[in-house]
């Protein structure tokens, strides 16, 4: 057995779209640890690249906005595959057609489909699927590091995000009623992702976000993908409620000597 123990336990991860995904991710170590792995995915287009990418792994269509479909691919998934041990929620969505705004002129309509989409859906995963899990099963979705950091780029997904945060304390105690299921997130600071290079102007502060780390080093997917392993494993058993921040050391360094010297000097 090795260190995570997770052979041979069903894993459904919500999410992989590419290569670049934090689901993607989190599926490839999970199969290096020999857990049997099930796809939920928004499109056919995302099914026919988990096909081609992860052979073996059954994949299910499901958009989460879709209460009927949410409901379908549950009872689905249930049946053909059995009971599951974890679930891994990696989706976000925010709609940036328009390009950015200032958060004071958000959409009610936006707004709310990002709640729905990023954050609503777990809740809804957690009560279509809780009866299809392992007693002693976990739950990790993949949040941001910080959600009060103003950052203009982020949009309105920094509050969703917060919603989210919240949300996970609140399943955990809601599961820990006649369950032991975990509920937990890994909260991560920026990363390279599709999803990222959809957001208007994400560059320059992703190059900051690099020159914040105590390593000068960006925030690579595999460090967040393994310690979503971690959370799912009972390695992590003492571990229920939380936010995991994983940021290479860049929440307390915003004072580095090289920072300050470069802004000071245009001053």
């Amino acid at each position: 057995m090795s260190f995570l123990g997770l052979e041979e336990k069903k894993i459904l991860i919500f999410g992989i779209a590419n290569r670049k995904s934090v689901a993607f991710h989190i599926a490839k170590i999970l199969l290096e640890e020999k857990a049997e792995i099930i796809s939920s995915v928004m499109n056919q287009e995302n099914a026919d690249f988990v096909r081609k990418n992860l052979p073996g792994v059954p994949v299910y269509v499901c958009d989460v906005s879709d209460e009927t479909q949410m409901k379908d691919a549950a009872k689905n998934i249930s049946q053909e595959q059995g009971m599951l041990y974890g679930i891994v929620h990696s989706i976000a969505f925010a709609n940036f057609a328009d390009g950015l705004k200032p958060f004071h002129k958000t959409s009610k309509k936006d707004f709310l489909q990002a709640i729905d989409i990023s954050c609503y859906s777990l809740i809804s995963i957690a009560d279509l699927y809780k009866s299809s899990m392992s007693a002693e099963g976990a739950i990790v979705t993949i949040s941001i590091s910080t959600t009060r950091m103003a950052a203009e780029s982020y949009g309105c997904m920094a509050p969703v995000k917060a919603a989210l945060d919240s949300s996970v304390a609140f399943l955990a105690k809601s599961l820990s009623e006649d369950s032991r299921i975990r509920v937990n997130a890994v909260g991560a600071s920026l990363l390279k992702t599709s999803a990222s290079a959809g957001i208007p102007g994400y560059l320059k502060p992703y190059l900051f976000a690099e020159t914040a780390t105590l390593r000068k080093k960006g925030l690579q997917t595999e460090e967040v993908a393994n310690i979503a392993a971690f959370l799912l494993s009972h390695r992590s058993s003492g571990i229920n409620a939380q936010t995991v921040i994983v940021d290479a050391g860049m929440s307390i360094n915003f004072f580095d000597k090289m920072i300050v010297e470069a802004v000071v000097e245009k001053i």
